[in-house]
């Protein structure tokens, strides 16, 4: 796993992107910049397991980058040994890295890969489970419900959509406090604070966070009747959102 390093160089003022240097280095990246993302990780993957059947199940990793999340899932002791992985990213290159993490069970047909584009039109094949993982608050605002709506109907009933995303808070003193308790854990990861300052300034016009009570929202008005906050640290937050069996 090569060492994030990219914003030791990058010095403008450039919009943050998905490609070739970033896709090379994400791994440390994202351990290095989730807060428990391996705690996180393992959450995710018991609670996936617990939503599919013993047989025929299918989950979905929109946004999976380097697949990292479906080598987890398909790896836990519970998962069945029939389940189907779906993996959806936009990016080519974060797709040529989860080809590579998922060889083997690409070649066993137990995992497909698509590039898809969430602000523009895309399919969800038919699955028990949704994962999201810090890539909704890429999606431009004016696209998200219709991406929500979109899960789930591909949803089977009684399915489960697992979000994660990096979050608001309405007071504006707490959302400055968070945001700089996060940057302190960054700098404890070892970035330099020109790192954090020049990634921030990356993201500004790319990451586009809301509050709790606003993703909830959300997830109701998209057909979710039960939704529960599972995680929270500081400005970060994981819910789950389950599709009511008909």
């Amino acid at each position: 796993m090569a060492r994030d390093a990219l914003f030791q160089v990058e010095k403008g003022s450039q919009d943050f992107q998905f490609d070739n240097k970033v896709a090379d280095v994400f791994d440390d990246m994202v351990s290095r910049s989730v807060p428990f993302y391996r705690e996180l990780q393992s959450m995710l993957a018991d609670l996936t397991v617990q939503f599919l059947p013993e047989s025929g199940g299918a989950f979905c990793d929109i946004g999976c980058s380097t697949g990292t999340t479906i080598a987890n899932i398909l790896g836990h002791p519970y998962c069945p040994a029939d389940a189907h992985a779906w993996g959806l990213d936009n990016a080519p290159a974060m797709l040529d890295q989860a080809r590579t993490k998922l060889a083997e069970s690409l070649h066993g047909s137990r995992v497909t890969l698509v590039e898809a584009d969430l602000n523009g039109s895309f399919e969800l094949p038919s699955v028990n489970v949704v994962l999201m993982n810090w890539t909704l608050q890429f999606v431009r605002p004016i696209h998200r419900e219709t991406v929500l709506r979109a899960i789930y109907a591909g949803l089977r009933p009684g399915g489960a959509l697992l979000l994660a995303e990096k979050v608001l808070v309405e007071d504006s003193l707490l959302n400055r406090l968070y945001i700089e308790l996060y940057y302190r854990f960054k700098a404890r990861q070892g970035y330099s604070q020109e790192e954090i300052q020049r990634k921030r300034e990356a993201l500004e016009n790319v990451l586009v966070p809301y509050r709790v009570d606003e993703n909830v929202e959300l997830l109701k008005r998209c057909g979710f009747t039960t939704v529960d906050t599972c995680f929270r640290w500081l400005n970060w937050a994981a819910f789950v959102a389950i599709k009511q069996q008909t």
